[in-house]
């Protein structure tokens, strides 16, 4: 392209500080660098772990930033020895980078790469591609969706298919992390009675997941009401409120199951729901997946006999997935309509309306609401 080599001048939403509204603003995006490939967005979904950074409830984001980690787009320009993609291939970034050559990606019991960046906000030389009115602006989780060009990693993207839609930037965390987490981290197996705690969109891409290993019986968990009928239209059998229920939510799911359900997931971030999971799963042999974001700090107590007698907690991060092998294979299934996304998205909006997606996402309503360039 035209552009390659040279600086880019884009709108981006910046976060200037931390808990504040997030301000559209024209940066720089400057050229890749060695093993680095620069990206023009085509969408991005708007995830809670972005409100939690805001919020600081995830820990050591630094300020001013650039939000965002759920995106899709095209490739702009490639820097030296960038091998993988080359400009005009449809990418996906990646917030869990497979780098191909760490005990992590090599092994197949985790996926979680030890090159992975949650918290400098820096490229690998130690400097940012972003700038703003004079200022270094940093970058986010590897990716840095909320603008219209970004610049990551070499192994922090996945070539996809040229026909992926634009919904498919929600496996880029959202889908791929709940329905991970039932086929990959818990392995659930036909038969089997399954439990889901939120009913986001994590917990009803769970679900999904769920159903399509065969589960028996899946009760989604919440309180919101209304999003009944669709959990269940989406593969849930049945669900519970907590609030229609004098005793505790762990009581009531396992008169329902015999003793508990086989496998239970959190999806709220919140210590009591994961307990609360926790308990609800069969004594003997229950296994428990966490896959909510606790703020920084807490601390999740256990009672050693609660887990001597079978029972297990296992945590889960974008599913279990191998992010660069694994994504492309994933947007396969997707045009293939193995699976569908299209449940998640409540809305699209431009950019400018950013601060309303986040008030949006805050209470509670819909599911995702992604953002077109």
């Amino acid at each position: 392209m035209g552009t390659a080599g040279k600086d880019i001048k884009c709108r981006a939403a910046v976060a200037w500080e931390p808990k504040k509204p997030l301000s559209i603003e024209e940066i720089v995006v400057a050229p890749p660098k060695k093993h680095e490939i620069r990206i023009k967005m085509l969408a991005t979904g708007v995830c809670r772990s972005d409100s939690s950074a805001l919020s600081q409830v995830l820990g050591g984001v630094k300020f001013p930033v650039i939000l965002g980690h759920e995106g899709i787009g095209i490739v702009e320009s490639i820097g030296p020895g960038v091998t993988c993609v080359k400009p005009g291939d449809k990418v996906i970034p990646l917030f869990v980078p497979e780098c191909g050559e760490c005990r992590s990606c090599l092994s197949p019991m985790c996926n979680l790469c030890e090159k992975r960046d949650f918290q400098t906000g820096m490229m690998d030389d130690s400097t940012t591609r972003f700038t703003c009115k004079g200022k270094m602006i940093y970058h986010y989780a590897c990716t840095s969706t909320f603008t219209e060009y970004t610049v990551v990693k070499e192994m922090c993207i996945a070539k996809v298919d040229p026909a992926a839609p634009l919904e498919a930037c929600l496996i880029g965390c959202g889908f791929s992390t709940g329905y991970g987490a039932a086929i990959n981290t818990a392995k659930v197996t036909p038969g089997s009675t399954c439990a889901v705690f939120g009913l986001g969109g994590v917990g009803i891409s769970t679900i999904i997941g769920c159903k399509v290993s065969g589960a028996a019986r899946i009760i989604g968990v919440g309180s919101h009401k209304d999003k009944f009928p669709t959990v269940i239209k989406l593969g849930a059998t049945e669900c519970v409120s907590p609030k229609d229920h004098k005793e505790p939510i762990a009581e009531v799911i396992r008169k329902m199951t015999d003793g508990g359900v086989d496998y239970a997931f959190e999806c709220t971030g919140q210590l009591e729901t994961m307990m609360t999971a926790l308990e609800s799963t069969y004594y003997a042999c229950g296994v428990a997946v966490v896959l909510g974001v606790t703020p920084a700090g807490e601390k999740l107590c256990i009672e050693p006999g609660t887990l001597l007698t079978g029972r297990s907690v296992r945590g889960s991060i974008y599913g279990g997935w191998k992010s660069k092998t694994d994504v492309p294979k994933l947007v396969s299934d997707l045009i293939a309509k193995k699976f569908d996304v299209n449940f998640l998205v409540s809305n699209t909006f431009p950019l400018e309306k950013i601060n309303e997606i986040f008030e949006l996402l805050r209470s509670g309503t819909g599911l995702r609401n992604i953002i077109l360039f």
